[in-house]
């Protein structure tokens, strides 16, 4: 398999895993929605039964749009060539684990490999930014050698 074809799988399969999030937070926003629709109309402007499912609709609200916003990232990622140093976008693997420098969407597995999908605010991002294959990191007293660019 190429850098290029092993990078789309990774970006790949991070879509699905957001895609999956957001196909969730639809459902239940769906789900409270209805609940409040079910209820009958308002008894008192405290209602606090209402307030809570519509809360709960508000919420899942964000996350489904949160997880349509990741996705349309990640899709901005498939259409770049992969990376020779690390930067916003490259799929980096080190000796210790495996990262996707793009949107904080936390583990996902692409085959048997566990991947982590970062952003830049973390400080494993900051530390990897513009090494290249062979570099080193320390995070909290840990050592990674960087393997793999893509």
């Amino acid at each position: 398999m190429t850098r290029e074809e092993k990078r789309q799988q990774v970006i790949c399969s991070c879509i699905e895993q957001q895609e999956h999030i957001a196909s969730i937070a639809k459902q239940e926003m769906d789900s409270a929605q209805q609940q409040s629709n079910d209820y009958g109309a308002n008894v008192d402007r405290y209602d606090s039964y209402r307030t809570k499912m519509m809360r709960s609709r508000d919420m899942y609200a964000r996350q489904y749009s949160n997880a349509l916003a990741g996705i349309r990232a990640l899709q901005d990622l498939l259409k770049l060539a992969p990376f020779d140093s690390v930067e916003h976008g490259a799929c980096v693997a080190t000796d210790r684990q495996n990262f996707l420098l793009s949107i904080g969407a936390g583990k996902f597995m692409v085959g048997r490999d566990v991947w982590f999908a970062i952003s830049a605010q973390t400080p494993i991002y900051v530390a990897l930014k513009g090494k290249k294959v062979g570099d080193t990191i320390t995070i909290n007293g840990q050592t990674q050698t960087v393997k793999e660019v893509m």
